[in-house]
């Protein structure tokens, strides 16, 4: 089939790889001229596993292009993805659906004929209804459907969740629509993924109310980790302990800084707004949004007890800024509370990340930009352990030692065992576990 998929940004650039890793015909649009030149010469503006031979892979055979000319790309193809950002506005924590909007009056006005435009962008439910009235009004002599297909990728393996899913939803209105779908992904029929067909509104709240979910159930283990400190508690073994539960399950049960990145923050904020609007309020959800903004203003505080009350005068090296692993996304990451309340508080930061560094430049002030982990920590009255990156789990801990200035380390992602960090002599603090050499 030919696609055209608006927008290359995380879920647009992956998205359309793998349509044309399926065989499609995928031409790619962005209005940004310098990131179509940079992918047209190779060049992959985000970082994300794998993606990069993908992409290559799939250029040399000609399934996927990339180019500014939505007019054409649109002419071209017989169903049409909306992928642009929906991020949150400011003020009152709805989606931003401007960007949206503005690509489908474009493919209305492009279109020659019939066109099955589909939402891949996150947009609150009610949003299908919008693209539709607003296709109609563009061009009332053309036929278009309509259809919302969430995505449901994870920064750091979102080739393998698109290739593998544990479901695809696809809300359509017509027998047409569905077909056309059901077609676009029949490569995953062999796998037997379920496919789920629901109505527009549906589709449309699933992938809200998934994210919604997961984000509570960090939520709640980061406060039954606050519990566990105050009551010599494990939080690892309560995880397992639930997790182990088949009704609950063990995944999203590791207690932290709080959640970031691209989705769970601004989908939450932006569910909260949309059932304030209908008159539907989620309590629940907005206890999570407030909870977990709260808690990642207060990870600076553990630091600050680490160093004796003070860090005047002190140097703090931190590994890890990007919201997660294997990703470049600093969006909403815990390092952008953490670091400037440590600076505000008197610290010197040296801070590392094996991917996030440009992002974070451009994001952090007055912060030392160390060249790996070991640099980080020279000097350094406490290391602070932000994002769990993989190298970063095995770091030599004598060598960590005898660089820093004192031995104190406050571990945010629980990668150390308290008792093996006690007998490297280091004073070690983590999240809901006792405390180990601090006495």
């Amino acid at each position: 089939m030919r696609v055209a998929m608006i927008g290359t940004g995380y879920v647009g650039l992956v998205s359309g790889t793998c349509f044309s890793e399926f065989g499609h015909s995928v031409v790619c649009v962005d209005n940004d001229r310098s990131k179509i030149e940079r992918l047209l010469g190779g060049e992959i503006p985000i970082y994300e596993p794998g993606l990069d031979d993908l992409v290559a892979r799939n250029v040399r055979s000609g399934h996927l292009g990339f180019t500014t000319d939505l007019a054409q790309a649109v002419r071209d193809a017989e169903v049409v993805f909306i992928a642009v950002g929906t991020p949150s506005r400011r003020g009152d924590g709805h989606a931003d659906l401007s960007y949206v909007f503005e690509a489908v009056r474009q493919v209305a006005m492009a279109a020659d004929g019939y066109r099955l435009v589909v939402t891949k962008s996150t947009v609150p439910v009610g949003t299908g209804a919008k693209v539709k009235a607003l296709l109609a009004e563009t061009r009332p002599d053309l036929p278009f459907d309509v259809a919302s297909n969430p995505e449901f990728l994870r920064e750091g393996s979102a080739i393998e969740d698109f290739m593998r899913p544990d479901r695809v939803v696809v809300g359509t209105e017509t027998a047409r629509a569905r077909e056309l779908m059901t077609e676009l992904y029949r490569p995953l029929f062999l796998a037997e993924t379920p496919i789920v067909h629901t109505t527009i509104e549906s589709a449309e709240l699933i992938k809200y109310a998934a994210n919604a979910f997961l984000a509570t159930k960090i939520t709640f283990i980061n406060e039954v980790a606050d519990l566990c400190e105050k009551v010599g508690a494990n939080v690892q073994d309560i995880a397992r302990g639930i997790g182990l539960d088949g009704r609950i399950g063990r995944k999203f049960l590791h207690a932290g800084p709080g959640f970031g990145g691209s989705c769970f923050p601004k989908d939450t904020r932006a569910l909260v707004s949309s059932a304030q609007e209908y008159n539907a309020p989620l309590s629940l959800v907005e206890q999570v949004v407030a909870s977990n903004e709260a808690r990642k203003r207060r990870m600076a505080d553990r630091v600050i007890a680490a160093a004796g009350g003070s860090l005047a005068g002190k140097t703090v090296g931190v590994l890890g800024l990007t919201f997660k692993p294997n990703t470049d996304d600093m969006r909403e990451a815990p390092s952008l509370d953490i670091v400037p309340a440590l600076i505000r508080a008197g610290a010197t930061v040296r801070a590392y990340d094996p991917e996030g560094m440009a992002e974070a430049r451009r994001l952090l002030d007055r912060v030392v930009w160390a060249e790996d982990a070991y640099d980080a920590v020279t000097g350094a009255d406490v290391a602070v352990l932000v994002t769990e990156w993989n190298q970063f789990r095995a770091l030599d801990l004598d060598r960590v030692k005898a660089a820093m200035k004192a031995p104190v380390m406050v571990d945010l992602r629980n990668v150390y065992k308290p008792e093996e960090m006690a007998a490297r002599g280091f004073a070690y603090s983590s999240i809901g576990r006792p405390a180990a050499g601090l006495g």
